[in-house]
């Protein structure tokens, strides 16, 4: 059994974690889908860094503050709370100045996550090109993280299709045969295309009656939930979630 020591006594909230993950099986697996997604993230976030890209930054930032705060890294998860704030207020020099202390302690979590994981071999159940199951959910959110843990919780039950923006949703919208999406989870916060685009989209096209969809956001700001009820959505989940919120709006929203 691998030593949870080594991560409480580096900082690591493993407590709070299994609030959300309720088992370490099901924590040890995302904190490797973690590793496998994380420098992608890092490199995506430098180059909005270096271009002044501050919408996209913090963007970028948020979906890294979520997966700390998953995982327990508070430090890290503060650390890009304060980025994502600073950069959405356009602030490009807290951004250059803080940068590298971010990617520092980034860096450190990914050394600790390795070091706690070494020799862990996890099996990959990747349902998102399968078509064993009739009914499919379609989970849009540009977190590798909370991907593949929506994931791990219906791939037995449900055809988990995933889009990383609201533009990859729209098209997996339109080429969908046979009506077997059966319910959307949209994040609001995305690159390229958000989800008010999203919603929008549906709005014209009148697609809330044949697609129920919830919201999951870690923005639960007023004025962004005020707007997202004016669409005619099922329910609303603010992150982080845990197993069983997410289980009972998915049965809710197909309910609906």
């Amino acid at each position: 059994m691998r030593d949870i020591k080594l991560l409480t006594e580096n900082g690591v909230d493993v407590k709070a974690s299994l609030e959300l993950f309720g088992e370490m099986d099901m924590y040890d697996a995302t904190l490797n889908d973690f590793l496998e997604g994380v420098n992608a993230k890092l490199t995506r976030l430098k180059n909005y860094k270096d271009v002044g890209d501050m919408p996209n930054y913090a963007i970028e930032v948020h979906s890294l503050k979520s997966d700390a705060r998953y995982l327990g890294f508070t430090t890290l998860a503060q650390m890009a709370y304060d980025h994502e704030l600073k950069s959405k207020e356009g602030n490009k020099f807290f951004v250059v100045q803080n940068y590298d202390a971010l990617i520092e302690e980034t860096n450190k979590m990914i050394d600790l996550a390795k070091k706690y994981l070494e020799g862990a071999v996890f099996e990959s159940k990747d349902s998102t090109n399968s078509d064993s199951n009739e009914k499919s959910i379609l989970v849009v959110d540009d977190s590798d993280l909370i991907q593949k843990f929506i994931n791990k919780i219906f791939h037995e039950d449900y055809n988990v299709i995933v889009a990383s923006d609201g533009q990859q949703a729209i098209d997996t919208i339109k080429n969908q045969t046979g009506g077997k999406i059966v319910a959307m989870l949209l994040d609001l916060n995305m690159p390229k295309v958000d989800g008010f685009e999203v919603l929008e989209y549906f709005k014209e096209n009148d697609l809330f009656k044949s697609l129920p969809v919830s919201i999951i956001t870690g923005d639960d700001s007023k004025e962004r939930i005020d707007k997202a009820f004016k669409y005619p959505i099922v329910d609303m989940i603010v992150k982080p979630f845990n197993e069983s919120n997410i289980k009972r709006v998915i049965e809710k929203t197909i309910g609906k």
